[in-house]
């Protein structure tokens, strides 16, 4: 099958999928963590002893970093991992990364799957007559009956030409585009320049 070169023949940049991968990954951290500093650690209000003559030394709070029971110095607080790409480097990566599968012949085009009912062993028997191992594949539109087949087929996903991320792509061995969803990928990439 005739592919457009736009889309799967571009030269591989390893830094820019690299770029790419690391901002969706980084975009997926929730962020949440947090030690609290002495500004919210309860209590810690009243000097521990007075300041001179006891002979021990100065003290201004029970909540001091140095003393147990106390704050954290430097501990993590909550903040946003994810970091800006640009849309023409996104769209740009997402072509490298197709363009990766099929000069290392790790793409597949198949005319269809039909599946009589949705059982696992169906699609188990067509991913082993087609050799699928760690797969992506993508279809136009996924039906009902070809989720719940391969939900459960360990190394399978299923994904539509609109959901395509390069991380998906580069974290499987092989892609398997199904032929009418083609089109809708190459469509992706007509009215977008690098």
């Amino acid at each position: 099958m005739e592919l457009s070169a736009e889309v799967f023949g571009v030269e591989v940049r390893p830094e820019i999928l690299n770029l790419v991968v690391r901002a969706q990954q980084a975009a997926k951290r929730a962020g949440t963590h947090m030690a609290k500093t002495r500004a919210f650690v309860s209590g810690g209000g009243v000097k521990p002893w007075k300041q001179k003559g006891s002979g021990r030394a100065r003290a201004g709070s029970r909540r001091s970093p140095i003393w147990r029971g106390g704050a954290v110095i430097f501990g993590p607080q909550p903040r946003d991992y994810s970091f800006k790409v640009n849309a023409k480097v996104r769209a740009l990566a997402l072509r490298m990364a197709l363009s990766s599968r099929a000069a290392g012949d790790q793409l597949m085009v198949v005319k269809g799957i039909e599946l009589p009912e949705a059982k696992t062993k169906h699609f188990a028997k067509v991913a082993k007559d087609l050799g699928l191992d760690s797969c992506l594949l993508v279809a136009s539109s996924v039906s009902e009956t070809l989720e719940r087949s391969a939900r459960n087929v360990p190394g399978i996903t299923i994904t539509t030409p609109a959901n395509l991320s390069v991380y998906e792509i580069l974290k499987n061995k092989q892609l398997v585009l199904l032929e009418d969803a083609i089109a809708p990928v190459q469509a992706r990439f007509e009215s977008k320049g690098e």
